[in-house]
């Protein structure tokens, strides 16, 4: 993507920026592999499935169109960390006390549902792989605890490497399936123009394909990951737009490549799946029958990179933003980006702690139904975290708290205040959706 800022000089870098390189290099690229990683989860497969066994090619642009989106949201994350040398948090609390109640209330429901989520997300292929060996409640324990241990022992060097060959998996795994389904690429180029299909309630199903394209609250992480690889100013502001432009170019072929999947092998033969994690399985079944036994435990071994890769993604960087928010509540005067390239963060007692309150109640959920009111509440917090980063980081890099050759253009306006339309409706839409009538 092109420079945000609308920017081409390289006034008001940092002290200290000659220490980063003067242009960017694919061989500096790491926290963008680890974001696409974390922000396609399972969820986002199968939207993509059901979307292209639905509509075919037809709603191919909108996935591209939510890439472009998620790109100029991880941009102004990564810009906001390097340009000011302060954590979004940071930022955040300098708006007012209300951001720092709604990320907390935010961070303590969300990771106790998402716990449980991952999970068994990242349980559901393995118990399909190894059908004899244990539940999938076990399963999803195992997870969890691989997941912690891997977390609480690794810093951010080693927990990159481990996702970029996790990613390969996935990229090795989605690529095939494409390219195996035989896709019709004239459809598929046809797919690019903005057509709606002809269905009730196309728009909202529209803008949600586009709002679910690869991530949430790892968006947010984008900036931290970046930090904790070392870099920490605006020397490094070139390697981090390649690295972002990367990660939704990853994102974007996981997408597409499941889109073909759903438009060829469902479409076409008019076959249904489930929604949730349980129409992978139902899609390895098909593969399955398809195309033999290898693709589709193939195919599992994907679902369960993806799964896993989201779930050691959000163990490690919702973490940091935790670590960060109890540092500033507890009295540190300015959260510096500093901090987290230097790995103090990832040895705190605070990220330690939200990697336990991740992996350890949630394990309740595990073996029992979905409180229903705690769902509710989850699902209207997670509904409203986008439009809440997308309109903070307007505000931020629009305003005297970000060096002026650092803030917004018009282009990252402009894609930021598309952003923050769509992630609202769709967050009024899930608002509304709720079944408050049974809340009560």
């Amino acid at each position: 993507m092109a420079d945000t800022t609308g920017n081409t000089s390289d006034a008001g870098v940092s002290v200290g920026a000659d220490q980063a390189p003067r242009k960017s290099s694919w061989r500096y690229i790491g926290p963008g592999i680890v974001v696409a990683a974390t922000g396609v989860g399972a969820g986002d497969l199968v939207a993509t499935l059901i979307a292209g066994s639905n509509f075919g090619y037809t709603l191919l642009w909108a996935a591209v169109i939510g890439c472009l989106v998620k790109i100029s949201l991880a941009e102004a994350c990564g810009r906001w960390h390097l340009a000011t040398g302060r954590t979004l948090f940071d930022g955040w609390a300098s708006i007012g006390s209300w951001t720092t109640w709604f990320f907390a209330i935010y961070a303590v429901i969300w990771g106790f549902v998402y716990g449980a989520a991952a999970m068994s997300s990242s349980a559901l292929p393995l118990q399909a792989l190894f059908p004899d060996v244990m539940d999938l409640e076990w399963w999803g324990i195992a997870c969890g605890l691989v997941g912690l241990v891997f977390v609480w022992f690794n810093k951010y060097n080693v927990f990159e490497k481990v996702m970029t060959v996790l990613v390969g998996v996935m990229f090795v795994v989605t690529v095939y399936l494409a390219i195996r389904v035989t896709p019709n690429l004239g459809d598929a180029f046809a797919g690019l123009l903005p057509v709606l299909p002809d269905e009730k309630d196309s728009v909202l199903n529209t803008l949600g394909l586009i709002g679910g394209v690869g991530g949430t609250i790892t968006l947010a992480a984008y900036g931290y990951w970046v930090n904790a690889k070392g870099w920490t100013n605006t020397g490094w502001m070139k390697v981090m737009r390649l690295d972002n432009r990367v990660a939704y170019a990853t994102t974007g072929i996981f997408v597409v490549a499941m889109l073909f999947v759903g438009a060829e092998l469902l479409h076409s033969a008019g076959i249904a799946i489930a929604s949730g994690d349980k129409g992978l399985i139902q899609l390895g079944d098909i593969l399955e029958q398809e195309y033999g036994t290898a693709t589709g435990k193939l195919f599992l071994i994907g679902f369960f990179a993806t799964s896993f890769t989201s779930l050691i993604g959000v163990w490690h960087g919702v973490s940091l933003m935790f670590a960060d928010f109890l540092a500033r509540r507890s009295g540190e005067r300015e959260a510096r980006g500093d901090e987290l390239a230097s790995g103090r963060r990832e040895r705190s007692w605070a990220f330690r702690a939200y990697l336990l309150w991740l992996t350890f109640p949630p394990i309740i959920l595990l073996f029992q139904d979905e409180p229903f009111r705690l769902i509710i509440i989850y699902g209207v917090l997670g509904a409203a975290f986008m439009p809440f980063l997308a309109l903070t980081l307007m505000w931020l890099l629009n305003s005297s708290r970000t060096p002026r050759e650092w803030r917004n253009g018009s282009l990252s306006n402009g894609m930021l205040t598309v952003a923050g339309l769509l992630f609202l409706v769709l967050c009024v839409k899930q608002i509304w959706d709720q079944p408050w009538s049974e809340f009560f």
